[in-house]
């Protein structure tokens, strides 16, 4: 932290708060240059390659005729300079978010484009369309689904090598019918096989019949009314990474509504190609930035918990770690269903077993990644954790790794700092009141952007350390650099670390449909 700080008193007087700020991490690009902004670095200096070798993006296509055109389209758009946009174009400001798009090649230093190896398997849209259209929506997602999935899984069982990433190019109607709460309009759609209900389903999973046909028509409603949840659950158990891509982000000038404007509201062009471009190369196994002040021999895991069911008072749940490195790198360990929600509290805890064996999981990973165990290894969790649930951690490490436990939680209630002029707080900003309870500005006012990127005054997360030794001012610290460190996109930052920001969306992959392994995968495999 900055050694410069001032002290408040709140309106009643009572409590004096710390106000302190966390300067700004750096990342690490090629040629050991360091800068704040991922598309500053890449743009001057190409991605990190300390200790990578060059390749070039070995992909496959997927979908509708129609939408493998657009993206051939949209790729060959990616090879030359994309600039920003005129209204993105400061008058005498060189602080902006916006930062052209060079092309991919000159980004990233390896060349992605469409030539005559690249596997394309087409889906025919005729047949995609009825099947999305079923009455019965998890009927209609899961075969929608199978299409997709049984051509990838046959061409990876066929192929010798491969594509490293899939490209999945999802029709806008898949996109708008493929949700949970979508619906069909009664005219258009259409008759299905499924003759039994949720409920039905469910009776029968318990209490099996001796007719089969029933018992399999009870086995879709397993799968989740997601369609792009459960393809990449699905792809677990083949070890198949995907980037999905709606239609609309292609070629939004195609998509117009009847009063002549687009249908999706999209970031410009350039933005799109930074995002796509920064989740393509990392899913390929390139790393594009990494954190520059690196502490050797950390890792940063994150529990992430999802209800099986709907019913409030269910305390059955799956649990997952998420460990990830200094370098960005992230591998998901499943752990087991069990009781872990509490109905009362509103939170999820392990037994002492159970989290013995999942920490236990990562520290064996990682020696095996590394050759020893994490000297230290912090914990992060959006609940608290009880006496069992810490003794399993404990016990799960081994006795040269420090173990700290952090809570982080997203923080909305009355709390607000504000300081004169136009932009609101800092980024970076923490308050304090010496009570263990801390406030971090995660997001906020950025100098380098030279604007703030919210669309209302900024919230705090909230941050404890709830046990270990560590310093408070090294826990937020590594908070504020694993903001940066979200590969999915080419952001300056994320409010939340990414040990914590994917961990709904990873229970939600995990339940989206029956897994038959135990993956021990990639992050990229999730996201």
């Amino acid at each position: 932290m900055k050694t410069k700080k001032s002290t408040f008193r709140r309106h009643d007087g009572k409590l004096p708060f710390n106000v302190s700020r966390i300067k700004e991490p750096l990342l690490k690009f090629g040629y050991n240059q360091q800068l704040e902004y991922a598309r500053d670095g890449l743009y001057l200096f190409g991605p990190d390659r300390s200790d990578e070798t060059m390749f070039n993006i070995r992909y496959g296509v997927i979908g509708t005729p129609d939408s493998v055109e657009r993206f051939k389209t949209w790729l060959s758009t990616l090879q030359g300079f994309i600039d920003i946009p005129d209204e993105a174009r400061p008058s005498g400001v060189t602080n902006s978010f916006h930062v052209a798009f060079p092309g991919f090649e000159q980004a990233f230093g390896v060349s992605w484009e469409f030539t005559q190896d690249v596997p394309i398997l087409e889906i025919d849209a005729q047949e995609l369309s009825r099947r999305i259209k079923i009455r019965n929506r998890y009927e209609a997602i899961k075969l929608s689904v199978d299409l997709f999935v049984d051509m990838l899984v046959s061409h990876q069982n066929r192929e010798e090598n491969p594509p490293n990433v899939w490209i999945v190019v999802v029709p806008e109607e898949v996109h708008r019918y493929g949700r949970p709460q979508s619906t069909v309009r009664k005219e258009d759609q259409e008759i299905g096989r499924i003759t039994i209900s949720r409920s039905q389903a469910h009776h029968v999973k318990d209490n099996p019949t001796l007719f089969g046909e029933t018992d399999a028509e009870a086995k879709v409603y397993q799968y989740e009314r997601n369609f792009r949840r459960q393809m990449k659950a699905r792809l677990l158990d083949d070890r198949i990474v995907t980037q999905l891509i709606r239609d609309t982000t292609l070629t939004p000038s195609e998509f117009i509504t009847e009063w002549g404007s687009p249908i999706r509201r999209l970031e410009d062009p350039a933005t799109v190609a930074w995002n796509l471009s920064t989740a393509v190369y990392y899913k390929n196994g390139g790393r594009p930035w990494q954190l520059a002040s690196v502490r050797p021999n950390v890792c940063y895991v994150g529990l992430a918990y999802k209800k099986t069911g709907p019913v409030d008072n269910d305390p059955y749940a799956c649990c997952a770690a998420q460990m990830f490195l200094s370098s960005g790198d992230g591998i998901v360990f499943r752990g087991a269903l069990g009781p872990w929600y509490s109905p009362d509290s509103k939170q999820f805890h392990l037994d002492k077993n159970n989290a013995r064996d999942l920490i236990g999981m990562v520290v064996d990973e990682y020696a095996h990644k590394f050759g020893n165990p994490p000297n230290e290894l912090f914990l992060h969790a959006q609940s608290e954790f009880t006496p069992d649930e810490w003794m399993g951690f404990k016990e799960g490490c081994s006795r040269q790794t420090q173990l700290t436990g952090v809570q982080i939680r997203s923080y909305s209630n009355n709390l607000k700092l504000y300081r004169p002029g136009k932009y609101p707080i800092i980024r970076g900003s923490v308050v304090s009141s010496g009570s263990g309870e801390v406030y971090l500005w995660t997001s906020g006012f950025v100098p380098r952007l030279g604007t703030y990127m919210g669309p209302e005054t900024p919230n705090p997360i909230h941050v404890k350390v709830l046990k270990g030794n560590c310093s408070l001012k090294r826990v937020l610290k590594d908070v504020m650099a694993l903001t940066k460190l979200n590969f999915n996109a080419c952001q300056f930052s994320s409010r939340l670390p990414i040990t914590i920001k994917y961990a709904d969306a990873i229970g939600d992959v995990l339940l989206a449909a029956p897994i038959n392994s135990e993956p021990r995968l990639p992050f990229k495999f999730y996201i």
